[in-house]
């Protein structure tokens, strides 16, 4: 039974000469899990806006939408709220009351549900998504994965009949976000409910979804079965750099038969079709600058008198011209200690060195002066002026020597611009500062895999010319392909640090799909471009 229908959908923000969406066709059943992707700025989170109508944008729109038979724009307004839910990118947004047990309640509040009703479904939801132990927590204490995973719940107390979420895995780590996913396939699933959700990560959504939707400069060029889709844009590398890496290895060595989604099935696709007589590719080893750019000394911070460490004991060392990338989950101290480096927050004991100077020796900002520069995970706080344009001149920023182009956003205010633009532009500003130490908070959240490659080539030409790099990331892929060393983060310090090969051969679950995929059968891959050289190198078997 159909759900949803989009017909022929065209939108045109104000004061914009072209459409946002162009003669956007498509339908859902109800149970079907349909999963919209495509580059950063495509019109993805303009499209799943239209769905829901409390939030659509102003502007320009021809076509038409129907939910459950009935026009969008004629439904009562109680159905609108509850019976269409929306996670959005960005849980701060979302998030409207101080306590977690309030947050659960707030949406069945407004819709009149009576108190033992109410009491009832969130003691439900809160089991189901295993967040009793910070039931009475304040919203503000949580973790940006914690606070997703309280805004999915918020949305599904009310009991939606379709659920529209835009990149709600950004913010989580690598296992939080497969438990994500691994629960919106099992709410489809158990319930009949209806998906519709915009990703950048499709490593584990596009093997679980029913429908992958491509968009393109607002318009829809692919609706089909994934592995479908995948196949017939083989030869779009913009398009197939974002496909689970089984998916991309079998298109860049033009495999046959059917297209592999998963893990299981690259390495199947790997057995089958290639020798291993060359386990591994040679090691390249790592030698690091002796000058540090960032030391942390037995560190301690907590952010009340009475609390926990969150940061408990911390020391590292990065040293001058490396790429340095911090992985580990959600609340362990990752953001912390970034904030603590560029002297937002104060540890409580140890010390902070800045190229060898402590802290408290930067007098009068000198530390933010061709020094040190960061990148916030929420980079709407950046942003103080009504065009990406008024931003970039306020700081200085010489666009002939910005790294990349940026030049199609200037004139747009920066919160209409997508997640992905907004890290650009958010970037632009921090590099107008000249740091030689840039700290980054989450760099690649909202941004598609070929704006990503670019993000990498930028990093490295800041590396060339002697930036040092501190990056926090959920993005194992991301800090595989760019990083120099990575470190585990795990109960407020760092627990271990290596080469990328060192890091993500030796882990189980902070590791990338294709030493998933390969491990066992060849030895040290890590990249997409490891699994490629060593099937080459050993040839198809008979």
């Amino acid at each position: 039974m159909e759900i949803l229908a989009v017909r022929n959908l065209t939108f045109t923000y104000p004061e914009c000469s072209s459409p946002a969406l162009k003669n956007i066709s498509l339908s859902l059943e109800r149970g079907e899990f349909a999963v919209l992707c495509g580059a950063t700025g495509s019109g993805k989170s303009t499209l799943l806006r239209m769905i829901k109508r409390e939030l659509t944008p102003l502007g320009e729109m021809s076509g038409d939408i129907v939910f459950n038979g009935s026009s969008l724009s004629g439904l009562d307004s109680k159905v609108s709220a509850s019976a269409i839910g929306f996670v959005m990118q960005n849980p701060e947004h979302q998030t409207v009351t101080d306590k977690v047990w309030h947050e659960l309640a707030f949406g069945l509040e407004n819709l009149g549900t009576p108190p033992d009703e109410i009491a009832r479904r969130i003691a439900e939801m809160a089991s189901y998504f295993g967040i009793v132990e910070w039931y009475d927590k304040d919203t503000a204490e949580l973790s940006g994965g914690q606070k997703q995973l309280m805004n999915l719940a918020s949305v599904l107390v009310m009991q939606p009949n379709l659920l529209i979420l835009d990149e709600p895995t950004a913010q989580l780590d690598p296992i939080a976000a497969a438990d994500f996913i691994a629960t919106l396939k099992r709410l489809c699933n158990d319930f009949s409910l209806t998906i519709l959700i915009a990703e950048h990560r499709l490593e584990d959504l596009v093997p679980l979804c029913d429908r992958l939707l491509v968009m393109e400069n607002g318009s829809l060029i692919a609706d089909a079965p994934p592995a479908d889709v995948i196949s017939n844009l083989s030869a779009r590398d913009d398009i197939l750099c974002g496909m689970p890496a089984a998916s991309r290895l079998y298109a860049k060595l033009s495999g046959n038969g059917c297209c592999p989604l998963t893990v299981r099935e690259g390495r199947q696709f790997i057995e089958n079709s290639y020798n291993n007589d060359t386990r591994g590719l040679p090691l390249t080893s790592y030698e690091h600058n002796q000058a540090t750019a960032l030391e942390f000394n037995d560190v301690y911070l907590r952010y009340e008198r009475n609390g926990r460490d969150i940061l408990s004991g911390l020391s590292l060392k990065v040293y001058v011209g490396e790429i340095f990338c911090i992985l580990g989950g959600n609340g362990s101290g990752k953001t912390t200690a970034l904030s603590a480096a560029a002297e937002i927050i104060k540890p409580y004991s140890g010390n902070i060195r800045v190229f060898e100077k402590k802290l408290r020796d930067y007098k009068n900002r000198s530390l933010y002066r061709e020094c040190l520069a960061m990148l916030p995970q929420d980079v709407q706080t950046v942003f103080l002026k009504s065009t990406v344009r008024d931003e970039l001149d306020e700081c200085g920023a010489d666009l002939s020597e910005l790294p990349y182009d940026i030049s199609h956003i200037l004139s747009k205010h920066p919160y209409d611009l997508s997640g992905g633009e907004q890290q650009l532009a958010a970037l632009a500003k921090v590099l107008a500062a000249k740091p030689k130490l840039l700290l980054l908070d989450e760099p690649t959240k909202g941004l598609d895999a070929a704006a990503k490659q670019d993000i990498i080539s930028v990093l490295h030409g800041l590396k060339a010319k002697g930036v040092t790099i501190v990056t926090v990331t959920h993005d194992v892929e991301f800090a595989a392909t760019c990083s120099d060393r990575c470190a585990m983060f795990f109960g407020g310090r760092i627990v271990s640090t290596g080469t990328p090969t060192d890091f993500f051969t030796q882990s189980s679950f902070y590791t990338t799909a294709v030493s998933r995929m390969t491990r066992g059968y060849y030895d040290n891959a890590i990249t997409l471009e490891d699994a490629e050289q060593l099937c080459r190198l050993n040839g198809r078997k008979e």
